[in-house]
């Protein structure tokens, strides 16, 4: 049997919902500003950031309809420079329908933050993840608790 890979690395692991990059690229006011800054820590490596496979997707195609494709497509290669990209596969969907998550998308992302071991879902949306077993914070909150000088 292989080894046990242990887990070196000891920055935070967030895995960051659709509507906090939403946020960022369509400058929605009032909540772009936090999640800048929570986009922010994860440029400069202070946490690590992961997004689900579907949600980028998801940004192109949002974004494209607002704006442009080559915004859209901007958007997600930049995106692409600061988080790590989670694989959804079967295991996960089935996963999410296990859970006691109400929307479809959002328990994907919980399967996703659970496959990386992420210690918190970054979103606007809090309450829809009332029933997550990983523990779901707004973009303020998570820059308060995450910016602070280690």
């Amino acid at each position: 049997m292989p080894a046990t890979r242990q887990r070196t690395d000891t920055r935070p692991r967030v895995l960051i919902d659709t509507n906090i990059i939403l946020d960022v690229v369509l400058g929605r006011s009032p909540w772009e500003a936090a999640a800048s800054r929570l986009l922010d820590l994860v440029s400069r490596s202070r946490i690590n950031g992961f997004v689900s496979a579907h949600a980028i997707t998801t940004v192109h195609y949002l974004v494209e309809r607002e704006r442009s494709r080559g915004v859209a497509r901007t958007a997600v290669a930049d995106l692409l420079s600061i988080v790590d990209v989670v694989p959804v596969d079967r295991a996960d969907l089935l996963r999410a329908l296990s859970l006691e998550v109400r929307d479809f998308e959002d328990a994907v992302h919980v399967a996703a933050a659970l496959r990386v071991g992420a210690e918190w879902i970054a979103t606007r949306d809090v309450r829809h993840y009332r029933t997550s077993p990983v523990a779901c914070r707004s973009a303020v909150e998570l820059v308060a608790l995450l910016a602070a000088p280690t």
